[in-house]
């Protein structure tokens, strides 16, 4: 833990000069904040910056600060963007808990998103032992039941995840050349969750006429804990807790003992993969705003991190110019192409990334001025495309 710290205060001195050069202030800032129970660091940022993602430039002010990560309510902050006396209250020793520390975005947003929802691989899956049966014939177990479990290697003893598939990403060649690749996600209710049929049948590897489908990962939901009690070809294992009743058919993966990392601050990436966009996002069906969650179509192998902060748009929609290119006119017959007008894209709002995977990862929408769909583009927050 001490080498991360570390190498996040050495990361983040190294930008600070950048951010000193760059930011912005709100106006009519106060020389100083007294952090209150319930605030967030990009709470606090997004008060006195413009642009809340660097909020090292708070940090740069606070010399008293030692942990960005530590930051609790009572503590005084130094608001200037003057780099005013450099400190704020001074060093001192503080005596609240590390649970009392504020959060760099509100977790309690997330909720089922921080433990209870993973993405794994189509090796990962397809190896994953699973529940082949419950005891006395049930169709249906709870906590207190034994399950018997198959393709499982672990001693007694041993505590697992029980799983259950909801989605699966993977994306596509666009139909029309020119165009970014279409990034989709299918809901396990459009496919049998009997393995034959749920693995992935056109791979990464498997080239259709248009192109290259690459997989991305299948969305697994945590639901439930079992303790392993016998080991064989067939295991028996315990319920232990689960949200609702076991089935055959669940899979038993290795618990995430750090599901999430809470030791980030908000940062602009130093770069936005080709055609990062939103591709899903939770308890809405046609759009989300501020405060949840969307899942994006780029990942740890993408370099996509924890912390990162990018800019939301919608693309631009192409209309035609019936001004200069009315209907049934010469002029449109001979310049179709010209006939068509591709507007601006809009600027929609802020995403941070909470959770990484290899190829997909999740965000939290942190303010929105119109609502996020599913297609819509992720840029660098600095750079207006």
């Amino acid at each position: 833990m001490l080498k991360k710290l570390l190498s996040v205060s050495v990361g983040l001195l190294l930008t600070l000069t950048v951010y000193a050069a760059t930011v912005e202030w709100a106006d009519n800032h106060p020389d100083r904040y007294v952090v209150k129970k319930g605030d967030t660091l990009w709470d606090i940022s997004a008060r006195f910056l413009k642009q809340p993602w660097l909020w090292p430039e708070i940090w740069q002010d606070n010399s008293q600060v030692k942990n960005p990560h530590l930051i609790y309510p009572g503590d005084e902050l130094v608001i200037s963007g003057r780099h005013l006396g450099r400190g704020g209250v001074g060093p001192h020793v503080r005596a609240s808990g590390y649970d009392e520390a504020i959060p760099p975005i509100p977790l309690s947003a997330l909720k089922q998103w921080l433990k209870n929802t993973r993405i794994v691989a189509e090796d990962e899956y397809r190896d994953a032992p699973h529940v082949i049966g419950l005891e006395e014939n049930q169709l249906r177990g709870s906590p207190g039941q034994l399950v018997y479990v198959r393709g499982l290697n672990a001693q007694p003893g041993t505590k697992l995840a029980l799983v259950r598939p909801s989605g699966r990403y993977y994306d596509m060649p666009p139909e029309d050349d020119g165009r970014p690749r279409e990034v989709y996600r299918q809901a396990k209710d459009d496919f049998h969750d009997r393995r034959p049929d749920i693995l992935w049948r056109h791979g990464p590897n498997e080239f259709t006429l248009s192109g290259n489908v690459r997989f991305l990962g299948y969305e697994m939901r945590d639901f439930g804990v079992v303790q392993v009690t016998r080991s064989g070809d067939v295991s028996s294992a315990l319920v232990i807790s689960s949200d609702f009743e076991v089935k055959a058919g669940d899979y038993v993966l290795p618990i995430d003992t750090r599901p999430y990392d809470d030791q980030y601050v908000p940062h602009s990436p130093p770069k936005v993969p080709e055609n990062m966009r939103v591709i899903a996002f939770s308890d809405a069906l046609d759009a989300v705003g501020p405060r949840q969650v969307v899942a994006l179509s780029r990942g740890s192998e993408d370099g996509i991190e924890n912390g990162q902060t990018f800019s939301i748009y919608h693309e631009g929609d192409v209309v035609a110019d019936e001004t200069d290119y009315p209907e049934g006119r010469t002029r449109r017959f001979f310049h179709p192409h010209d006939a068509k007008v591709k507007l601006p894209s809009e600027f929609i709002g802020h995403v941070m990334i909470f959770r990484t995977f290899q190829r997909v990862s999740y965000g939290l929408v942190m303010d929105a001025v119109k609502p996020v769909h599913a297609g819509d583009f992720l840029f660098d927050p600095n750079n207006v495309p």
